[in-house]
């Protein structure tokens, strides 16, 4: 039962939620997620934590990038199954649209400055 709570907890609050959708489109570092929310970088770090804890997402180190992706759910069947579907939800939602839509504009190189 602990697992399906964890899940449960880790897609129940908006940001979070939107941070999976935007890793359904492509691999994000905290300051591309931190500047597609609009929220601070110490809370975009919170919410992936929790994601990444839950079975959900996870992340691979490139130099000095640290780049986050959406995990297969082998960890959890509730994981699996709730990321299967997720897929399909919200796709209709126009906060969700509205900030997919945004995504391809939004790169570390243009906000960190390297």
């Amino acid at each position: 039962m602990k697992n399906f709570i964890k899940v449960m907890k880790a897609l129940s609050d908006s940001n979070r939620v939107k941070i999976v959708k935007m890793l359904q489109h492509k691999l994000m570092c905290v300051c591309e997620l931190r500047e597609a929310l609009q929220i601070a970088q110490s809370n975009v770090s919170k919410h992936l934590k929790i994601l990444e804890e839950a079975g959900l997402v996870d992340y691979k180190k490139d130099g000095l990038w640290v780049n986050y992706y959406l995990t297969d759910g082998r960890k959890s069947p509730y994981a699996s199954s709730l990321m299967g579907n997720l897929r399909h939800w919200l796709e209709d939602d126009p906060e969700i649209t509205e900030l997919i839509k945004r995504l391809p504009h939004i790169r570390r190189e243009d906000i960190c400055k390297k």
